[in-house]
């Protein structure tokens, strides 16, 4: 009985997501042409509400005379990138009480169990004292001798560095003349790591690279953690497992990847708390996140029809947890055992 009744949601479902496709497109559409910068998505979060609220947050459920008692949550998760919204939203209690999140992602590969990295970024300011380069170089600290020895030290640990570790970085400031030396540089970092036990050990590791340039150079540092980690990326296996069986159904194969993703996403931090996935989906193009050429390929209607075939087998995946309650067992399971290592 159960089955029948996934079986008739999953395509009351489908048909629902089909006949708003262009209204989707539209959307897509008005916020790919007016894009913003961490917590200024004012344009976005206008046209979204503005959309639900027109639909009235209409459920495919809501034409189903016998359907599951369940709350549905949809929730706007601004500034991923960089602003890690969803780390604000979890310490204010936005997922309190929610037994499951899921979401997808655009890429160029499609990806079910994406290996986010956790991630920590970091500004470091190195302050000496100027002087003029020709004339008194002995009077002066070099700071930007202290950003230069600090990079070139972490490019030497990249060699005892675990395979799945990350370090990056730029060189922000380092002088206003060549005359002149640097009494002020600075460099920001992101280091990246499988697991966040494993990010500490290499954040130990890179403070010593900025501290011990400071003494080498006699300059002061000071080192600025961003308070805000992105943690790991936890896939709940069971969801994965029926996301995969419904996206399959509708023409979706997931291959062994030609190469293995390494970024990272505040919903890592979601997964930390709640049983997640967070799906990779191909929107037809093998251009690479970020990219101009991805940009263009987000707009096509190939990207529009694949995100239309990534939401229907969310919906699918959340009918099969609601009308089996097996599998919210086995959800829990999953996360309890992941969580215990």
């Amino acid at each position: 009985m159960a089955d029948e009744l996934a079986e008739i949601l999953k395509e009351k479902a489908k048909q629902a997501i089909g006949v708003h496709s262009s209204d989707l497109n539209d959307l897509s559409k008005g916020i790919w042409k007016n894009p913003q910068l961490n917590f200024k998505e004012t344009y976005a979060h206008e046209l979204l509400t503005k959309f639900l609220a027109e639909h009235g947050l209409k459920i495919a459920l809501d034409s189903v005379n016998q359907k599951p008692k369940v709350k549905i949550v949809l929730l706007g998760t601004p500034a991923e990138e960089g602003g890690g919204g969803k780390i604000l939203m979890i310490n204010n209690g936005c997922f309190k009480d929610l037994d499951f999140c899921m979401m997808v992602h655009p890429a160029d590969i499609d990806e079910l169990k994406p290996p986010c990295l956790a991630i920590e970024q970091v500004k470091v300011t190195y302050h000496g004292h100027s002087s003029h380069a020709a004339a008194s170089p002995w009077k002066g600290v070099n700071a930007l001798d202290a950003a230069v020895i600090a990079y070139t030290s972490i490019s030497a640990l990249r060699q005892q560095m675990k395979p799945k570790w990350s370090v990056h970085g730029v060189i922000t400031e380092g002088g206003v003349k060549p005359n002149i030396i640097p009494d002020r540089a600075q460099i920001q970092y992101y280091i990246r790591a499988p697991t966040d036990k494993e990010l500490d050990v290499l954040k130990e590791k890179v403070i010593n690279c900025f501290e011990s340039a400071a003494t080498a150079t006699g300059c002061t540092v000071s080192i600025e953690w961003d308070p805000k980690r992105y943690s790991s990326l936890d896939t709940n296996d069971t969801l994965a497992d029926l996301y995969q069986a419904n996206v399959m159904t509708l023409g979706v194969a997931f291959n062994p990847p030609k190469k293995e993703l390494s970024g990272s996403t505040d919903m890592g931090n979601v997964s930390q708390i709640i049983p997640s996935i967070h799906v990779m989906y191909g929107i037809g193009s093998d251009a690479v996140n970020h990219s101009h050429a991805f940009t263009s390929a987000a707009i096509t209607e190939i990207a529009h029809e694949r995100t239309l075939i990534a939401s229907k087998a969310m919906a699918m995946t959340a009918i099969d947890v609601l009308c089996n309650s097996e599998f919210m067992q086995k959800i829990k399971k999953d996360f309890d055992r992941t969580h215990s290592l």
